[in-house]
């Protein structure tokens, strides 16, 4: 690269702020913008404000010099050769994904275009939103040669979303212009030629000098597809195992023996065939109903994805049952909840599953004691503690005197957890494991009533002669 490109980020939240950080770690000049003023000062000042890897040291490292933030637009864009669009989509209720906010931005960057630009999709947007940007910077009065309209979207996982931006399987550019496409492929040339991984601050991950991502170069509507199908494909595997562990559950097989029976054939591989409480999050949930409401629009019956909603929903309801099958009634119990996260390795808890169920739990009688290593402060905001629910410090505190424990969230220090100690805390030994962190044989060898997804459940000898196939 000879020198650095000039690009401002339109949004500072997951995507924006990865997106921005990232771009400096690889050599450019950024400027990171958001209209909260309050949320510009804290990321000036080096707070994240979200729960991710390697995100505070790049800030750390790059704040003040290669990246900077602002809460002025015009001032951001007029300075730069691509703008990267960034701000949030959200699920309308109809469906749709709510491109307001990216309406909104289009128009306000066509009133600072003075010069060629290239204004780049980087929110998760449903087909034709390029055309609908080019539209309406050209209503705004903007003139076909001052700017091209790029689809750039990303394939971040919250808790690896910065070594998923530097090590990724691919960096897709929807572009229907050369020019457009040459200045992207600029701005990615530190890592599709595997300059940046001979580095030796260069951050750890599975690409290389010798094995550098591909840039795939495709049209803006393959582009905007690909990452739809994407997310609704994987969404699809979370909901296939999940039906899968219920067929387990109902003949006594093991979902885990299952899914690497699967898992090994090279055709599908075993990532997102791990059972558990549904999938959530920012973008799956989005995503599928966007994908759905687009190809309802367009005349095509793809009644697959509203089964994949319909799986994933009832995946929460048969938890809520299992619960239910270990402990009788459900009024009046204490119950311990470890996580709250939608996955771990993150603080973000929207449509996380965990949330959901704890609700449901609540709707039931039920006290709860809940603990997350990152998550507690943003749950607080929608689920403020009160008398059937109260927040705690660690994991030993969530099960202090419960009547059964609740693994509703996969964070690494669950299964970590000294077994012993726990039994000691508990009142009765019941965990309900929706994320299969434990080993059946070891819960069975200490103590412990465990039940978990799409594996037989196993109970301590005392209560053995009490299990029917009916309460598992």
């Amino acid at each position: 690269m000879n020198k650095p490109i000039q690009i401002a980020v339109v949004g500072s939240g997951y995507v924006g702020l990865v997106a921005a950080v990232c771009f400096a770690e690889i050599g450019h000049d950024v400027v990171c913008v958001d209209n909260d003023e309050r949320k510009v000062a804290a990321l000036e000042s080096g707070d994240t404000l979200i729960h991710e890897r390697h995100l505070p040291e790049l800030l750390m490292r790059y704040r003040g010099s290669r990246i900077r933030f602002t809460a002025d637009l015009h001032e951001a864009t007029s300075g730069s050769d691509a703008i990267f669009i960034a701000v949030g989509t959200p699920q309308s209720e109809t469906g749709d994904a709510d491109l307001s906010y990216v309406e909104a931005v289009a128009c306000e960057i066509a009133r600072s275009l003075t010069s060629y630009k290239v204004i780049v999709e980087k929110s998760t947007v449903p087909v034709y939103t390029n055309e609908w940007i080019r539209r309406a910077i050209e209503r705004n009065g903007v003139a076909r040669h001052l700017f091209d309209v790029v689809s750039n979207p990303e394939f971040l996982r919250e808790g690896t979303a910065v070594q998923d931006f530097m090590h990724p399987d691919r960096i897709v550019v929807g572009a229907d212009s050369e020019a457009a496409a040459a200045l992207l492929a600029d701005i990615y040339a530190p890592l599709t030629s595997g300059v940046y991984y001979a580095r030796p601050d260069a951050i750890p991950g599975a690409r290389s000098t010798a094995h550098p991502p591909p840039l795939l170069q495709t049209s803006t509507k393959s582009a905007e597809i690909i990452k739809h199908a994407s997310n609704a494909f994987l969404a699809l595997k979370i909901s296939f195992i999940n039906a899968v562990s219920n067929l387990c559950e109902a003949t006594d097989a093991n979902i885990e023996q299952v899914a690497r029976g699967i898992g090994l054939d090279s055709r599908i591989g075993p990532r997102f065939l791990r059972p558990g409480i549904g999938y959530g999050g920012s973008c799956f949930p989005k995503d599928v109903a966007a994908f759905r409401s687009v190809a309802d629009q367009l005349g095509i019956d793809f009644g697959l994805l509203t089964e994949i909603e319909k799986i994933n929903t009832l995946q929460k309801k048969r938890f809520l049952s299992k619960v239910r099958s270990a402990l009788w009634t459900l009024r009046g119990k204490r119950l311990g909840v470890l996580g709250l996260a939608f996955k771990g390795e993150t603080d973000d808890i929207r449509e996380s599953p965990a949330i959901d169920l704890v609700e449901m739990l609540l709707a039931e009688g039920c006290s709860i004691a809940a603990y997350d290593p990152a998550a507690i402060k943003r749950t607080q905001q929608e689920l403020p503690a009160g008398p059937q629910l109260r927040y705690v410090e660690d994991a030993y505190a969530a099960a202090r005197d419960a009547d059964a424990l609740l693994v509703l969230t996969d964070w690494a220090e669950f299964a970590a957890l000294d077994l012993k100690r726990l039994y000691t805390v508990m009142r009765y030994p019941i965990v309900v494991d929706g994320r299969n962190l434990f080993d059946p044989k070891v819960m069975h060898d200490q103590g412990f009533t465990y039940i978990s997804i799409g594996r037989p459940a196993v109970y301590p000898a005392r209560d053995a002669e009490l299990a029917t196939p009916a309460a598992i």
